[in-house]
């Protein structure tokens, strides 16, 4: 192979700054540190990168989003996930605190009158699985309160953020859990208590880190892959993509998708998400096109599981598809930064990062590198059982992976 390994300790294993509050402001999968944006941008002006505005082709939760304004830089993202371009927005906006704290006791106040007259009727029936009808009437009147108190769409969407962010501890949803999946022994919080304490977090996180307002940012909910590129417009790419075989995030964010009224049925938003089983790909038809490394993981899937094969050939087909547009995107001698992991199904290694390497090569990239670095939080908890907890114990259903790696490439220069 053409590219670089590096499989020993690398820059991008640790840094010394403490992890900001405001990247704790919402529960989000697979959040990759902050610190690798930072590192990116070294990296990129070390190499001569003249960098002013940063893209996140994958943006979720905004945490290059937040540090690309902290670093006082332009930025652009996208996401198919609804859920996630709202967290994403509001990390990455500027917020006066007085004002916040006005809305704030505005919405308490419409709260205690909305309490006693909101009525449950016309929710989903599907938050009836979730929820008890107390939890139901409790959080249809916070929600109220927020869209009658806070009129200013950028301040609303400050306290739809907490109250997204609440609405898994309110419920039946069983704790800390990677899967959709009721716990029969829980309490849950009520909901104007959760809220007080979720807003209160997200005061000091706005407090700690407030964001640069000279600079530009543009995040939008949108298939990148339907993206239209006028002009290339960014001078680095740093962004983290889901992985084969990995969550399916419209399940995880069913609860904000139904209260939130982003979807009639969650489900609806699978579709589009790459990697999905949902999809129905067709595995011919999606490996047309794919490099030897994608179509020799794709022979040894089929011998396991047709239907997995389909959704990764799909997810390998998109990928690719990920890579020529990261090439629209950039400008010429512009930097791609990929956060990705290997992934394993039924003995089958799933090498996602080799697999992108050559993508970046096959798309024309240059200098392309790939760096391993240690997920240092799951270290001592590499398994998961059953029920979607971290576990010690190999004998658990699902293995996690304590490594992976950052892939870099250059655009070359016209």
């Amino acid at each position: 192979m053409a590219f670089i390994v590096n499989d020993k300790e690398t820059m991008w294993n640790f840094d010394d700054s403490k992890e900001l509050k405001i990247h704790r402001i919402h529960a989000y999968p697979a959040k990759f540190p902050a610190f690798i944006t930072k590192k990116a941008v070294e990296v990129a002006r070390n190499s001569g990168v003249n960098v002013l505005t940063i893209a996140d082709v994958f943006c979720g939760c905004g945490t290059t989003a937040f540090e690309a304004r902290k670093l006082g830089l332009n930025f652009w993202g996208r996401d198919i996930n609804p859920v996630a371009t709202l967290i994403a927005q509001v990390k990455s906006s500027h917020y006066d605190l007085d004002h916040l704290r006005c809305c704030y006791e505005n919405i308490l106040e419409r709260y205690r009158k909305n309490r006693s007259r909101i009525s449950v009727r016309g929710l989903p029936k599907r938050l009836g699985y979730w929820y008890s009808p107390r939890r139901k009437s409790e959080l249809k009147a916070l929600l109220s309160a927020i869209r009658e108190a806070a009129k200013e769409e950028h301040y609303q969407k400050f306290f739809l953020v907490a109250f997204s962010n609440i609405l898994k501890p309110v419920s039946r949803w069983l704790t800390k859990s990677i899967k959709p999946q009721v716990d029969p022994n829980k309490n849950p919080e009520t909901a104007l208590v959760a809220f007080k304490k979720q807003v209160a977090f997200m005061f000091q996180a706005v407090e700690e880190s407030p964001v640069q307002e000279s600079t530009t940012c543009d995040i939008k909910t949108e298939n990148l892959l339907s993206c239209k590129v006028n002009a290339p417009f960014a001078d680095v790419v740093v962004t983290s993509p889901p992985y084969v075989t990995s969550y399916e995030y419209a399940d995880l964010h069913q609860l904000s998708t139904l209260w939130l009224n982003y979807a009639t049925d969650y489900r609806e938003l699978r579709k589009g998400t790459i990697g999905s089983m949902y999809d129905d790909p067709d595995v011919d038809r999606e490996s047309a096109g794919l490099n030897a490394c994608g179509l020799k993981m794709l022979s040894r899937l089929k011998t396991v599981e047709k239907r997995k094969a389909a959704a990764s050939a799909r997810y390998f087909a998109d990928m690719k598809r990920t890579v020529d547009k990261c090439k629209e995107i950039l400008n010429p001698g512009g930097m791609v930064f990929f956060v990705i992991g290997d992934t394993e199904y039924k003995g089958v290694k799933i090498k996602n990062s080799v697999y992108l390497a050559h993508c970046l090569e096959d798309a024309g990239f240059v200098d392309v590198k790939m760096d391993k670095r240690q997920v240092t939080g799951k270290i001592l908890t590499p398994y998961r059982n059953k029920e979607g907890r971290f576990s010690r114990s190999c004998n658990s259903a699902m293995k996690i992976y304590a490594e992976e790696y950052v892939l870099m490439g250059r655009k070359a220069n016209a």
